[in-house]
């Protein structure tokens, strides 16, 4: 039997299958670009397969729906001399596919992964079934032609060889390049020192260009910035940007106004303040916007020192083509550089959020048969809602709620320093209207600096005589249950806030406590808190809700301020906190005795961070 001239060569083929899942689904285009690297394809060539079988299988997990998803896709490979064939079945509705060429909306992310694959191979079919689909994509393997010798241009090294000589190839080339500096991007966080550079190479070598300068529009949009350029002598100052019926200063800002391609031709007697006149004398090339959408990102310059820039569409769409990408990238640059300050500032607002917290007194005193608690909450990280006690004697008390006018770091700083001056003050008098007066003298200036003031209320107890004195800049006044009385009322007290007038003169209104005792001080956040529908709490659903909770000596004051958060928090439901809230509840105890829960510091985890109730006063 004579024996044939050749053997027939059997094609090699893998064929796998995998979870429904994205992470499978990753793993398999790996496993088959390791498989087709064994058959002696090309470094570049495998990433764009791999580029297409990602794309491929992901569509095949993330469409599959109802009991279809539990089905299992497959991926094959099938390899000959001539050709490379990738298949993915897939359990999908299905889709139809869209004609050769059709570019997808760019406001639409559905329909770019197939316009990469088509891009990439040089067949894609799509066969829909009724219980499973089957695209193929199929690309013919051609001899590639040697690199050619020598350097590479202007010392930048080695790399993809220059201008392609078929267009199929060239847009292999093209997109390889970009999706390898994309896969880059999760390495690198700096646009100009890395990645631009780095994409920028690639497009030289693509285009047969001699240099390229990158520029990004500067934060306030005035001026394009150098980013990345070929050759350090290429950067020059920013570029300004005329408003609407200004002169462009050049042609990259012309081409930024225009949103259109400018090719160009630097004549003999270019104007001296054409930024590209730092190319060369005999430059041409083109400039392309950087856009996403209508908003302008940046230009990107490219041309020959010498001669006319090469005008084939071919090679003006793949410059678009980068610019596109580099517009995408520098927005995302931009806002992984904004997440990162956000991240910064929210760091420090919770630092100062922390020490807020340590300047409110973490113990309040008892006095002996007496209970006092203090709540407080802010609507932003930090807040000028605060308040004090400090003790005068075994039976004698002074009291501050305040509010500064606005909210956040400013608000929070100047509450800081109010709690300093009347510690100091508190050494020297114990006379509300006398204190009220000194913390008005030492504030005013910088108050009125800044446009701001301060609403407070001082009080001062003596539980021998059951005397409650109290002075107001302009607070709300105060509830209690006088003597004689079963009903809780306000203390009418009145001022102009702190910082309004330098020589304010304030006034004391005097009252005795009734039995059993309760005095609540609060700042404006708690009566004007709103529900859903919009609705204030109230000065009297406030007075109410401690009249029905304050009827006997039973309650702790501890007990009455964990109701009252409650109250408070069961009111607003779901609606924003608008305004920061401060309180001080004082109660007459018939034990006066702390929990030992209470002694235990802030209770980070309620509706309020609240300080906890202290031991009694002694001797």
């Amino acid at each position: 039997m004579a024996v044939p001239a050749f053997q027939p060569v059997r094609p090699a083929t893998l064929r796998l299958a995998f979870a429904p899942d994205l992470a499978s689904a990753r793993a398999v285009a790996l496993a088959i670009r390791a498989f087709l690297k064994d058959q002696g394809v090309p470094e570049p060539e495998l990433f764009a397969y791999e580029l297409c079988l990602a794309e491929a299988a992901n569509n095949a997990v993330e469409y599959a729906t109802g009991p279809q998803r539990s089905q299992r896709p497959v991926a094959e490979a099938v390899i000959t001399a001539e050709e490379v064939e990738l298949r993915m079945t897939d359990h999908t509705a299905g889709f139809v596919l869209p004609e050769a060429g059709a570019r997808p909306s760019p406001r639409q992310d559905r329909g770019r992964g197939l316009f990469l694959i088509r891009t990439m191979m040089d067949d894609v079919r799509y066969f829909r079934g009724a219980a499973e689909n089957v695209l193929v994509m199929r690309k013919r393997r051609a001899p590639r032609p040697a690199p050619a010798a020598g350097p590479a241009p202007h010392g930048m090294g080695s790399g993809l060889r220059a201008f392609p000589a078929t267009e199929p190839s060239f847009r292999s080339e093209t997109f390889s390049a970009i999706f390898r500096r994309c896969a880059e991007m999760g390495h690198s966080t700096e646009l100009a020192a890395g990645f631009g550079d780095r994409l920028l190479l690639d497009l030289l070598q693509l285009s047969s260009a001699d240099w390229c300068v990158l520029r990004v529009l500067s934060a306030d949009n005035r001026q394009l910035e150098v980013a990345a350029v070929s050759e350090p002598g290429l950067v020059t100052a920013p570029v300004v940007l005329p408003g609407k019926k200004g002169t462009p200063p050049g042609i990259e800002a012309a081409a930024a106004l225009r949103r259109a391609v400018t090719r160009f031709d630097l004549p003999a007697g270019t104007a001296a303040g054409e930024p590209l006149r730092a190319v060369g004398p005999e430059a041409s090339g083109l400039v392309c916007p950087l856009c996403v959408g209508e908003t302008l990102v940046g230009t990107l310059a490219i041309g020959c020192y010498r001669g006319e820039f090469p005008k084939g569409k071919l090679q003006e769409e793949v410059i678009r083509a980068f610019a596109e990408f580099l517009a995408i990238q520098t927005v995302n640059f931009r806002h992984y550089q904004q997440e990162v300050r956000n991240r910064v500032l929210a760091r420090e607002l919770e630092i100062a959020r922390e020490i807020q917290h340590l300047l409110l007194p973490r113990t309040l005193p008892q006095l002996a048969g007496f209970g006092l608690a203090g709540g407080w909450q802010s609507a932003r990280e930090v807040g000028g809602d605060f308040y004090d006690a400090i003790p005068l004697g075994e039976r004698s008390l002074l009291l501050m709620i305040a509010d500064v006018m606005g909210k956040g770091v400013p608000a929070a700083l100047f509450s800081t320093t109010m709690r300093g001056l009347l510690r100091g003050l508190a050494a020297r008098s114990n006379d509300p209207a006398q204190l009220l007066s000194g913390l008005n003298r030492l504030l005013h200036a910088e108050l009125s600096t800044v446009d701001m003031f301060i609403t407070a209320q001082i009080v001062h107890l003596d539980l021998d005589s059951r005397q409650v004195t109290a002075a107001s800049a302009g607070q709300c006044p105060l509830l209690f249950r006088p003597r004689g009385s079963r009903n809780v009322t306000s203390l009418p007290t009145r001022g102009l806030p702190l910082g309004v007038l330098p020589g304010t003169a304030y006034r004391n209104v005097s009252a005795v406590l009734g039995e059993p005792a309760v005095l609540l001080l609060h700042t404006d956040g708690l009566t004007d808190a709103r529900n859903p529908a919009g609705r204030r709490y109230g000065e009297r659903r406030l007075t109410a809700w401690l009249q029905a909770n304050s009827q006997d000596a039973d309650h702790h004051a501890g007990d009455l301020r964990d109701r009252l958060a409650s109250e408070l928090a069961r009111y607003r439901g779901d609606a924003v906190m608008a305004d920061d809230q401060a309180f001080l509840v004082l109660s007459e105890e018939e034990c006066a005795a702390p929990r030992a829960a209470e002694a235990e510091g802030l209770q980070p985890e309620t509706a309020f961070l609240l300080p906890a109730v202290a031991a009694p006063l002694s001797a």
